[in-house]
Order: structure tokens, then C-alpha cells, then sequence
């Protein structure tokens, strides 16, 4: 076989998403021809995670014990390749492995390929798979990236007659430099039935498998729900060209967990153990996402920052590992019992924050800030809050930890701070006005909300004036848990002009339409 042209990477590698065939330049082939059958398989295609200017995350998983396998260049056509014996993929990781290439140049376009050897005497290759990324600029240039969250969820899995996932279709179209998840990757707690009959007597037909037919519990069932995912064609398209940066929220292990948590009750629950489940859940998430692992000091830590060049720096936050349980969320003080981010992460940002030298610093949050998101009431009747707000008046509880936050940006003099975050189904802008605030130490600042992915739509929810909150746009639907079909699906997209440092923000839909666009002006220091 010659040599791959760059015409034909791209369209039979990456815009087909069918794997490519072997070039020798991987390697000889073995000198006994073995059947597809003895092949390793990769059934969960290739993603690409958390790149900054020299280095990045490569993903695969094989259907057996295999040792992945990663070649890539700065040419298509591998002449200058890089190849890197990655580790082993076996039973323990359900077969997913990860390279962190390194030595990476600054701002070029990377080509990858991936690929498994078996571990018989015969070390069998699988067909490789194909990618491509763009590597953080060290100087400024234009940066274009998405965001959104909620894949998979109330039971709206991959539909194929209605054309799978589509939205990463529409996501990937626009070529951003990467794509932030913003949590709810999976739905663990929601089964995915063959069939969801719809208010309009239509029938949203899904592809079904052992593992999601029921709620989470075992390893096997949460490991499923990300391989399910990766079962459609367009997330394994948008997943082999846009690097992503994953967090976490809820669904990852089931609905509004914390340490308030009871499923006693729940009749869907054989395994009553939360702890356990959520031990479970956190190693799946960790095996299945394109993350760099923190270190043994923390390896289960997911809070983390991407430094992105000069124009840019992304604070990706876990606000669920570490909160208090579930309450009322009134405390008069802040505590233990009243933490969202917890005390290490809370000073982590405010460090991370302060010592930036990027113009733009993105804060992408797994829950907004100010939108009420209720956890059902007490046995005294006091609603229970999930969130960071808890309805009107000055910080109580889980809002000392933010009030603290922005009179420490404030008093630091941190400028031009975004948050993005999805969580409520609905896509909208928010301004936060210290002049319109019950707690005022603080500079303005935006909140921008996106999503869902492919789940039900729900709200607008409503804002806690805390914080000085207007909504200057929303769009949301009329009735709750509305179907894909209605077109109520969401992601953002933010681009930052390297010659003018402005950052414009922009919430689209479902087909990539843009609905409501915002120009931010940087303030220099």
C-alpha cells in the first residue's frame, strides 16, 4: 500500500470513521496471516483529551487483552511518524488504555493512528484507527472551542432511524480546537428501553444493550453506559477529530448523589450501598475518559487546569466529589457540612485564579451558580437544594464558599472571568450585577449555560438573587422532559479574536444554528 495523501486520510480515516487499513510503515505484518476474527477489535473507536501545547491524551479500548499501540506525525502520510509502546489493555480497565504523548510541538495539526496487539504468540494487530488534533498555541492565535453536557439521558439513547447523536455531528462541522463535557456523560441511573413512546404518538426507537436495560449497579453495567455512548457513529466521528475535556456531575452515578443519599426505598436498587456505587461509577468515568490522571496523591482527582496559550486558561472543577450532603443548604456559616467545592479545591482556584497570565480565564463548571436545582423536601417539609442556590437573600450555605471566591477575585484583581456549565437542560446567558446583589463585593462577571447533548429538555429554572443574576437570554421548552425531536438540544461555542482579545460567546442548537451571540471586551491588567 502507498503511502496515505491527506485527501485520502481525511476522507476514509476521519470524515467515514472506517477504520484505515495497515500501512507497513506501522510495522511487518506477521509473517502468518491471521483471520479478522483473530484480530483485536476496537470497538469504542479513539478519543483525544486534555491537549495542551506539548502533549495529549490518546484513548482506545480493545474487545481482549492487547497492548494499544500509537504511532503520530506532523505529516499524514507518517513519514516523520513518532511510534509509542503504550501499556497494556486488560480485563482489570475493561480493556481501555492510554498514552500521554509527549514532546509535542506548539500550534500543529498531529495525526495519530492507534492500534492493538494481541497477545497470543501470533501478536495479531487490529485495523488501526485514524485521528487528528491541533496542539495549544504558544503564541496568540484565534481559538475557537464548544461546550455542553447531558448525553444519553430520560431514556433517549441513540436513535438510528432519527440519525444517532447528531448534535456531535453538528459540533464537529464547526472544527473547534476542542470540546469541554461539562458532565452527565452517561445516565446510569436511567435505563434505555428499545422504545420511548412520545407525546405526539410517534415512537423514539433506541438501540438497546445488556448493560443499559437497567439502573447501574455492578462494574460491568457503568462500564456499559460509556461503551454504549461510543457505540454512535457520530460521537466516534467527533471523537476521533476534537480533543475533549471531560468533568463529571450526578448521572455518572445516579441522580443528585451525595452523602444525603438514600436509595432504600428504591426498588430499582438491589445494591443498596451508595458508597459503593459511586466507588464503582468513579472507576468507570476514570477508565472511559480522556483525562490525564492526576498523580498517586490524588488519582481519583478530576478538578484540573488545560493552560491553552496566551489568550486562554480553563479551570475545570469537580462539584461533586467533595460538597456536604444534600439539605436545606441554610447554613449561617460555612463548614464541612455546607462545602461544594471543599476547602483544597476552593483554595486550588482562587491560587489557580490569581497566578494566571492568560487574558482569559474559563471557569467550566458541572452545576450553574445561581439557578434553583431542588433534591425534593424533608420530612419537615424544608426544600432540599442540589446546587450552589438555595432561593433569595444573602449567602447561606453552600453560597459562602462563592461569596468567598469573588471577594477574593475581586480583591486580587482577577479580570475577565467566564462560567460555562450545562446540568439543567435549557440553554441561556446570565449576567451577574453587584448592584443588583444582596451580596455585592464583587466584579460583574457572565455565566453562560448550554445543553442538553441527546436527553429530555427541561426547564428554565428559577435564579437566586444571591449574587445579582439577570437572565438576558433563554431558550427552554414549554413543557417539561421534551424529546430530541422537538430540536431542544444545546451546546455553546466561544471564540477568542487574537488580535482584539475579545471573546465572543455564542449558544446554538441542535442543527448548529446560533440563537443568541455575546461580545465580552477583555480589561487588560
Amino acid at each position: 500500500m502507498n503511502p496515505l495523501s491527506r485527501r485520502a486520510f481525511l476522507k476514509t480515516g476521519l470524515a467515514s470513521g472506517v477504520s484505515l487499513a495497515l500501512p507497513p510503515a506501522f510495522g511487518q505484518a506477521p509473517a502468518v496471516v491471521t483471520s479478522e476474527r483473530m484480530r483485536p477489535q476496537t470497538p469504542s473507536g479513539l478519543q483525544i483529551g486534555d491537549v495542551l501545547a506539548d502533549r495529549a491524551v490518546i484513548w482506545s479500548r480493545s474487545d481482549r487483552p492487547a497492548r494499544l499501540l500509537v504511532e503520530h506525525s506532523l505529516s499524514s502520510d507518517f513519514r516523520d511518524r513518532v511510534r509509542v509502546r503504550g501499556p497494556l489493555a486488560l480485563d482489570t480497565s475493561d480493556y481501555t488504555a492510554r498514552v500521554d504523548l509527549t514532546g509535542l510541538r506548539a500550534d500543529r495539526e498531529v495525526f495519530v493512528r492507534v492500534m492493538f496487539e494481541d497477545l497470543s504468540s501470533g501478536k495479531a494487530l487490529s485495523e488501526p484507527l485514524a485521528g487528528r488534533f491541533r496542539t495549544a498555541p504558544a503564541r496568540a492565535r484565534d481559538i475557537s472551542f464548544l461546550w455542553s453536557g447531558d448525553t444519553a439521558g430520560q431514556g433517549f439513547g441513540i436513535n438510528r432511524e432519527w440519525g444517532g447523536m447528531k448534535i456531535y455531528e453538528a459540533m464537529r462541522k464547526l472544527k473547534p480546537d476542542f470540546f469541554i463535557h461539562c458532565g452527565d456523560n452517561v445516565y446510569a441511573d436511567g435505563p434505555i428501553a428499545a422504545e420511548v413512546k412520545l407525546d405526539d404518538g410517534t415512537v423514539w426507537r433506541n438501540l438497546v444493550t445488556e448493560e443499559t436495560a437497567k439502573v447501574a449497579e455492578s462494574q460491568r453495567e457503568f462500564r456499559g453506559r460509556y461503551a454504549y455512548n461510543l457505540l454512535d457513529e457520530n460521537v466516534r466521528r467527533f471523537s476521533a477529530e476534537v480533543p475533549q475535556i471531560w468533568q463529571w456531575d450526578d448521572h455518572e452515578v445516579m441522580n443528585n448523589w451525595s452523602d444525603s443519599k438514600d436509595i432504600s426505598g428504591d426498588a430499582r436498587y438491589a445494591e443498596k450501598n451508595v458508597p459503593l456505587l459511586v466507588a464503582r461509577a468513579t472507576r468507570a468515568f476514570l477508565e472511559y475518559a480522556p483525562m490525564r490522571y492526576h498523580g498517586i496523591e490524588e488519582s481519583e482527582r478530576v478538578y484540573r487546569r488545560i493552560p491553552y496559550g496566551p489568550l486562554l486558561e480553563v479551570f475545570v472543577l469537580d462539584m461533586r466529589s467533595y460538597r456536604g450532603a444534600n439539605g436545606p443548604n441554610r447554613q449561617e456559616r460555612p463548614g464541612p457540612d455546607a462545602a461544594f467545592l471543599g476547602k483544597a479545591q476552593l483554595a486550588w482556584l482562587k491560587q489557580g485564579l490569581k497566578a494566571s497570565k492568560a487574558l482569559w480565564k474559563v471557569v467550566a463548571a458541572d452545576m450553574p451558580l445561581s439557578l434553583q436545582v431542588t433534591d425534593g423536601k424533608d420530612a419537615q417539609g424544608r426544600t432540599w437544594f442540589e446546587a450552589v442556590a438555595n432561593g433569595d437573600g444573602p449567602p447561606l450555605g453552600r453560597e459562602h464558599e462563592f461569596a468567598d471566591l469573588f471577594r477574593t477575585m475581586k480583591r486580587d484583581r482577577v479580570r475577565n472571568v467566564v462560567w460555562l456549565t450545562a446540568d439543567v437542560h435549557y440553554t441561556a446567558a446570565h449576567y451577574y450585577d453587584p448592584a443588583k446583589a444582596h451580596f455585592s463585593d464583587f466584579d460583574p462577571f457572565w455565566e453562560f449555560v448550554s445543553g442538553p447533548l441527546n436527553a429530555g429538555s427541561f426547564g428554565p429554572n428559577a435564579l437566586d438573587n444571591t449574587f445579582g443574576p439577570t437572565v438576558v437570554y433563554q431558550k427552554a421548552p414549554e413543557k417539561q422532559n421534551t424529546p430530541p425531536t422537538a430540536g431542544l438540544q444545546f451546546f455553546g461555542q466561544v471564540h477568542i479574536d487574537a488580535k482584539t482579545g475579545a471573546m465572543t460567546v455564542t449558544l446554538r442548537d441542535l442543527t448548529g444554528a446560533s440563537l443568541y451571540s455575546k461580545a465580552l471586551e477583555a480589561r487588560r491588567a
